[in-house]
């Protein structure tokens, strides 16, 4: 593999974005990838994959080098993953010239015992791991964490089946594999910027993981309902429920972001989903006039994000102990006021992508103990070891007061 300066330059740029700057990962990409229009795609992909990687194992790099993460090392951090992915040094560039491939090499076996260290992750992370989810599970999901995220294309059922999509792709060259137990799901056989086909703009599918593609089904929807999505943010599970209900009944869109609503309304468009209303929550008010009006209520927490890693890596660095005690806090505070949205006889599905029971289990157990109108039709988790996607937690409510 021959490696050329601007692509490398470009990598060690957007790390420094994104671990001196606190910028997401997955914007820099976005933002990098479209600097020169002269990269292809094999340009971009190492591009993208190089910048996910390095922020992935940042503790796995600093340990087999004693490199501290300092921008002065930046280059000696992007060397240093190159070396442990066998990729021959160019020993003549001034950037790579302390790096010791023998040295780093020997250490890395060394550290092979370290979880911590080998799997790339804080110490109070890893602690925290444990106590929720034990060393087995919490070990082998660590490890599914840290595989690359694949490429899922959802259908959307408004302009078209599933196998349609599919036989549409295959005529510009893009390859997919349905996925067992997935209705509307298309996983991609090789990264391709799906974005700039005329599939896309013209509505046809949405990039959704496999795991997400499962809440709205979980939802129990039926053509003609009223539904309510709570924490809507730009909308890829508003539209799917949008899809699954054919476009009859009306569903609710609300989030306390208006750009996010905005960005909804942009996809609903393309998508052709003519029954959503989105609405902007601004106070209390507009939680008390929908009080007891919806057949259907989806609250998409906000929550640590623990279940999707793979998509996210940064996100373990940027997580703190403190910010969990949080959104547990404002978890609660949701379900409480959000659960008012429910009619007798509805149902509610409250929704996270972490694994932790903390933040999923034991929340309902303390909601349903304050609320006895309630009752847990079903419940599922979903383990990134055992799907090869995201994690995600789903809980499904009745209403049974009349």
């Amino acid at each position: 593999m021959k490696l050329h300066k601007n692509l490398c330059q470009a990598v060690v740029d957007a790390l420094e974005e994104i671990f001196f700057e606190d910028r997401y990962a997955d914007k820099v990409v976005q933002y990098t990838l479209k600097k020169d229009k002269r990269w292809g795609s094999k340009d971009r992909a190492f591009i993208a994959e190089n910048i996910y990687d390095i922020v992935r194992w940042k503790r796995w790099i600093m340990s087999v080098s004693d490199i501290a993460l300092e921008r002065k090392n930046l280059w000696r951090f992007l060397g240093t993953w190159l070396v442990l992915n066998e990729v021959r040094l160019p020993y003549d560039w001034k950037e790579f010239n302390q790096i010791d491939f023998k040295k780093i090499q020997q250490k890395s076996k060394r550290l092979l015992s370290n979880r911590k260290v080998r799997e790339s992750i804080p110490d109070w992370l890893d602690e925290m791991g444990v106590q929720e989810l034990g060393v087995k599970i919490w070990e082998k999901e660590l490890h599914a964490q840290n595989e690359k995220a694949e490429i899922v294309l959802r259908a959307n059922r408004l302009k078209g089946s599933v196998r349609q999509l599919q036989r549409e792709l295959k005529q510009i060259d893009l390859q997919t594999e349905f996925i067992e137990g997935y209705d509307d799901a298309l996983q991609l056989e090789r990264r391709r910027n799906v974005f700039v086909t005329e599939a896309f703009k013209k509505g046809l599918f949405e990039v959704q993981d496999a795991s997400s593609q499962l809440v709205a089904p979980f939802l129990d929807l039926e053509p003609g309902m009223r539904v309510i999505d709570t924490c809507a943010g730009a909308g890829g599970k508003t539209l799917h429920i949008a899809s699954l209900m054919k476009n009859k009944g009306k569903i609710i869109a609300m989030d306390i972001h208006e750009w996010k609503l905005g960005e909804l309304k942009k996809r609903a468009k393309r998508n052709g989903a003519n029954n959503i209303e989105t609405k902007v929550i601004d106070s209390n008010k507009v939680i008390k006039r929908l009080k007891e009006t919806a057949d259907r209520v989806l609250i998409d927490a906000p929550c640590s994000g623990i279940g999707v890693l793979k998509r996210n890596p940064d996100t373990k660095w940027k997580l703190q102990p403190e910010f969990i005690d949080r959104i547990k806090k404002t978890q609660e505070d949701i379900l409480e006021s959000y659960s008012r949205l429910v009619k007798p006889t509805g149902k509610l599905v409250y929704a996270t992508c972490s694994i932790f029971p903390s933040e999923n289990e034991k929340q309902i157990e303390k909601f349903l103990e304050k609320h006895p109108e309630f009752q847990l039709e079903d419940e599922r988790k979903i383990l990134a070891y055992e799907t090869g996607y995201d994690g995600f937690y789903m809980a499904r409510l009745k209403r049974v007061d009349s």
